[in-house]
């Protein structure tokens, strides 16, 4: 397996959104979280993925739930005008789904995969267990300035 590079935002979304907590009516017990994302969260960790790519093969596979989620559509908005400075890197987009089948069936077909928090926890522990040890065989750590 190659070594695939999972770029994941850490500082917000369904983690750290608020308001959340619980509610009820009517001894109904409810829960809630909030899932936010800014422009500026998004580019920094793009900006991360891109300059990581291009120490790699150039490849950035950015995962969100586009097709559903406004903070997806926010995020695929935000990584595709982002990508447009890095010109020698090539982006794909897929809906996180799809990306966890993949890593499962043609994990080759990664270099650095960009992500929100929640996908991202997801993805990562998929990647480590394919493995059986980590996403990145040899356990580098990549520095990005």
């Amino acid at each position: 397996m190659s070594c695939i590079l999972i770029v994941r935002e850490l500082l917000g979304g369904l983690y750290f959104g608020e308001p959340r907590g619980f509610s009820g009516e009517d001894g109904t017990p409810a829960a809630f979280n909030t899932m936010r994302y800014s422009i500026d969260e998004i580019e920094r960790v793009a900006h991360v993925a891109f300059a990581a790519a291009r120490k790699r093969r150039n490849k950035v596979t950015s995962v969100d739930k586009a097709n559903v989620l406004e903070t997806s559509q926010l995020w695929r908005k935000t990584v595709s005008r982002v990508a447009e400075s890095y010109a020698d890197v090539e982006l794909d987009h897929l809906y996180v789904d799809a990306c966890a089948m993949h890593l499962i069936t043609n994990p080759r077909r990664f270099d650095v995969v960009l992500t929100e928090n929640l996908f991202g926890d997801i993805l990562s522990d998929e990647a480590a267990a394919i493995t059986g040890r980590s996403a990145c065989s040899d356990r580098r750590l990549l520095e990005v300035k």
